[in-house]
């Protein structure tokens, strides 16, 4: 049996208006990646982590995770575990208020055993 990644939440993009999200508006779409960043310095919210949109090789901030789900992911990427989330757009809607127009799914990625695992495991 395969493992999947783990659904580890849904949440808004915080902020969308203030940031870069205009600016590649026209290349977001649903499924594209979105990298997470923790913010130690920010004077607004002490948990802030940002949602990076990469674009022909320029990053451009979208936004953040809302101040109310942030906390426990915070503490995993200052912990250095930023390499096992995948953060994806789940739904765009530009009619609605600028708060709810980019849904994010955030998973748990699959631990990749590489060759020295699966010998170890023998």
């Amino acid at each position: 049996m395969k493992a999947h990644n783990t659904f580890y939440m849904d949440c808004h993009l915080a902020g969308r208006k203030y940031y870069d999200a205009d600016l590649v508006w026209d290349y977001l779409r649903i499924g594209s990646k979105l990298r997470l960043e923790r913010e130690i310095t920010n004077p607004h919210d002490p948990y802030a982590v940002q949602v990076i949109f990469n674009h022909d090789g320029e990053d451009y901030l979208l936004g953040y995770i809302p101040r109310t789900d942030n906390q426990k992911l915070a503490a995993f990427l200052e912990m250095g575990w930023d390499d096992i989330f995948d953060c994806r757009i789940s739904k765009l809607d530009p009619e609605t208020h600028p708060e709810q127009q980019v849904q994010l799914t955030i998973k748990i990625m699959r631990h990749k055993e590489n060759k020295t695992d699966k010998k170890q495991a023998k």
